[in-house]
């Protein structure tokens, strides 16, 4: 019975997991058409983030079906894409500061809004299967659960933007993402080494 269970969830998260990588795939392409129609920091570097939990899925997907120590060595490539936004920010800064106009807040509250409920759905659908991978699962449920938080940001920079037009609010959320994702790949990183630790430490069979 144990044994049909697994083979379930196993089945289950790899459905999960590519409705997941689909879903982050398809927004990328609306926040990053709308962070350069509106010269959105922010929304530039979260629509980074989007295209980085895409690919991040689409690995897990993959590897799945590999052993402990193969997906310890994937769990640290995930690492390092989760600094892809972060590395974003440095161009996007650049052109604010070279730039600097506010951007249109009703568009950058809405797509924000629009981010929230994707993030949102793709972390309560992950949340059941965070620990059945490993550092796979726990890289794709980190990275979504610390979007939603960054899209409540977003949408907070919106409203402040409206009120008092200027370009900090988008810029300060935009160097809070790229934080965010600086320890959530430090997280990854450290659970990928411990399993490919214990993954070496068990005898051959």
């Amino acid at each position: 019975m144990h044994g049909a269970m697994a083979g379930v969830d196993h089945v289950g998260l790899r459905r999960v997991v590519a409705i997941v990588a689909a879903l982050n795939l398809a927004y990328f392409g609306v926040e990053f058409g709308v962070a350069l129609r509106i010269g959105s920091v922010s929304l530039f570097a979260d629509s980074a983030d989007f295209l980085e939990d895409a690919a991040v899925n689409g690995l897990i997907l993959v590897a799945l079906s590999w052993g402990a120590r193969r997906r310890a060595r994937v769990g640290m490539l995930l690492a390092a894409i989760l600094l892809v936004p972060a590395l974003a920010m440095v161009a996007a800064l650049w052109r604010k500061f070279v730039a600097p106009t506010p951007p249109e807040p009703f568009s950058l509250g809405i797509t924000g809004f629009g981010a929230m409920l994707v993030n949102f759905s793709c972390a309560m659908s992950l949340a059941r299967y965070r620990k059945h991978a490993g550092s796979l699962t726990t890289a794709a449920f980190l990275s979504a659960r610390n979007d939603v938080l960054a899209n409540v940001a977003i949408i907070i920079a919106g409203i402040v933007t409206a009120l008092r037009p200027s370009i900090w609010p988008d810029l300060l959320v935009g160097v809070g993402i790229a934080a965010m994702n600086l320890d959530a790949a430090k997280e990854v990183w450290e659970a990928a080494r411990g399993e490919h630790g214990a993954a070496s430490d068990e005898p051959p069979r």
